[in-house]
């Protein structure tokens, strides 16, 4: 399975404006199995990151650097049942529902190089940061053109895991990389591991 990873965050950032933006998916990290809190319940998730490019929005982020897009991601669990945010995020974004057949088994590595809209929104944490989020997705409306791919592709998984890759992760992303079980096993091979995952599909989807 195949999954991408960002060079960003960290240290003092800008976040991206408020707004509705053409975005085009360019990034996925399989964070892996990790424990997640859900209404004060711990259990363990099988986490991925998705990230966009907007390259209707760009900004020179360091002086004598070139306009290069703002990006934002979002981190989701790998499951397609029907109550599931990934499920209802990606109905949104191919703009009809999963059939059962589809739902049952999707290679999310699909989504690299799609384009679609997505709405920002900030939020402000308890510690007085200001943050953007994902709020919405929606499929691109006829007529309108997304811009071609800006940033590279880059994409993070475990088959095979290559350490290179885990290298140039941010510092945030790799402390959550480093606390699931398939980087634990990666690293440690004597360790073996039997964990969910989301396996590749055959279907034709829209992305």
């Amino acid at each position: 399975m195949a999954i991408t990873a960002t060079s960003q965050g960290g240290g003092h950032y800008e976040p991206v404006p408020e707004g509705n933006y053409i975005a085009r998916c360019y990034q996925m990290i399989h964070i892996g199995t990790v424990m997640d809190t859900f209404q004060g319940e711990n259990k363990l998730t099988n986490k991925v990151r998705v990230t966009w490019e907007l390259p209707t929005e760009c900004k020179s982020f360091k002086e004598g650097e070139p306009e290069r897009p703002y990006s934002i991601g979002k981190d989701f669990t790998l499951s397609l049942n029907e109550k599931a945010t990934l499920r209802k995020f990606l109905e949104s974004w191919r703009g009809k529902a999963f059939s059962e057949a589809e739902a049952r088994s999707f290679d999310v590595t699909k989504l690299i190089g799609a384009p679609c809209m997505l709405n920002v929104i900030h939020k402000t944490s308890k510690t007085g940061k200001v943050y953007a989020e994902i709020a919405g997705v929606a499929k691109m409306p006829k007529g309108i053109e997304c811009p071609d791919q800006v940033n590279e592709t880059f994409v993070f998984h475990y088959e095979p895991f290559e350490q290179w890759r885990f290298d140039t992760l941010p510092d945030w992303m790799k402390d959550k990389v480093r606390s699931s079980i398939e980087y634990q096993a990666a690293v440690n091979p004597s360790h073996t591991v039997a964990a969910p995952s989301v396996e590749s599909a055959d279907d034709d989807l829209p992305f």
